[in-house]
């Protein structure tokens, strides 16, 4: 088999206090029943110390059937955010149906030139894979400001909204590695055993596009990842499928394990009447493939979200129910070049 060297992953520069994190319609519209959310997520970034800016498209009422503008218009927002050397980090607001319609038109040379965090999840995480393929760029898998900072997050007691501040606060601006992430009672060992890898991932529906495109990532890269996903909504049955295009791509035979999140509005996901669990399904489709698999970790749909950089070496264990971040996401300002 013919190996493509990893390449070493292309981290962004560490945000300081003061730092401009903008908010931007990267997919879906804002409607006018979540701009209180918006303005709690503001507040949130707010008081991990940044300052905080609205790109103009997101404007509530402002769209173009499920996207918030023609995907030529949100490409040429998001490349002036990339270029802009005050923007330090761009939060989507949401997720939605749009990605797909601007992969070709991003400036990725002013994302080598000036690497940022870009943070969301959903359809966001398809952002996230194809611009760590193109780029080598950490791709900041967390939640995204409306229906996360300013939703999830103001639903949970103030201990957990504390934990997360503080999380995501040092993964933008620590470069020590976070080290375990935070469990709770909720996390499940599928299949036991322990392992160190690359961390590759998002919503499996978009795993499996992102490889439909010329933007795919390399089947080498995923040689001795962890792969996560989660996935909202559909059938049970799709779960089924499209781990089973993970199969046939050759991508289960080379990951060393697996992080599942909690599944949320799926159809046929262990209901009466001999439904399987996702356990089960995940579990099926990995026959006798001896990789340990941690399930309902606290990413994705179901809100709030753990980050999962994209990217960063990680260990798992998964009869110990432990995930630890072995990488900082972000570089020194000290250090020079694209790298490190």
């Amino acid at each position: 088999m013919t190996r493509t060297a990893l390449p070493q992953p292309l981290r962004p520069r560490a945000l300081r206090p003061g730092d401009l994190v903008v908010i931007a319609s990267l997919s879906g519209p804002l409607h006018a029943a979540y701009e209180a959310d918006l303005e709690q997520a503001v507040a949130v970034l707010e008081r991990m110390g940044f300052r905080v800016r609205r790109a103009p498209l997101l404007e509530t009422g402002r769209h173009r059937w499920w996207s918030a503008a023609r995907p030529a218009e949100i490409a040429e927002e998001f490349n002036a955010l990339l270029r802009d050397p005050e923007v330090r980090a761009v939060i989507a607001h949401d997720g939605g149906q749009t990605a797909l319609g601007y992969l070709d038109l991003i400036d990725v040379e002013a994302i080598t030139a000036d690497p940022k965090p870009i943070l969301g999840y959903s359809d966001i995480s398809l952002l996230h894979l194809v611009l760590h393929a193109r780029t080598g760029l950490v791709g900041f898998h967390a939640d995204l400001a409306t229906p996360g900072l300013g939703g999830y997050w103001q639903r949970v007691p103030a201990a957990r909204r504390a934990e997360l501040e503080k999380l995501y606060s040092t993964l933008l601006t620590s470069t020590e590695p976070i080290g375990a992430l935070p469990t709770t009672p909720m996390w499940e060992c599928w299949r036991p055993g322990r392992t160190e890898g690359r961390l590759i991932g998002g919503v499996i529906n978009r795993i499996v596009l992102a490889q439909a495109t010329p933007y795919a990532l390399p089947l080498e890269w995923f040689d001795g990842a962890v792969l996560f996903w989660e996935e909202t909504g559909g059938h049970a049955s799709y779960v089924w499928s499209y781990l089973h295009v993970l199969r046939h791509c050759g991508i289960l035979d080379r990951i060393s394990g697996m992080v599942v999140g909690i599944p949320e509005a799926i159809d046929g996901l262990g209901s009466p009447g001999g439904s399987p669990t996702l356990r089960e399904i995940v579990l099926d489709v990995l026959g006798d493939r001896d990789i340990p698999v941690l399930g309902n970790v606290e990413f994705g749909h179901a809100g709030p979200n753990l980050p999962m950089p994209v990217g960063i070496r990680v260990a798992l264990d998964a009869q110990r129910r432990a995930l630890s971040l072995l990488e900082p996401a972000v570089r020194s300002h000290a250090l020079t070049g694209q790298v490190g």
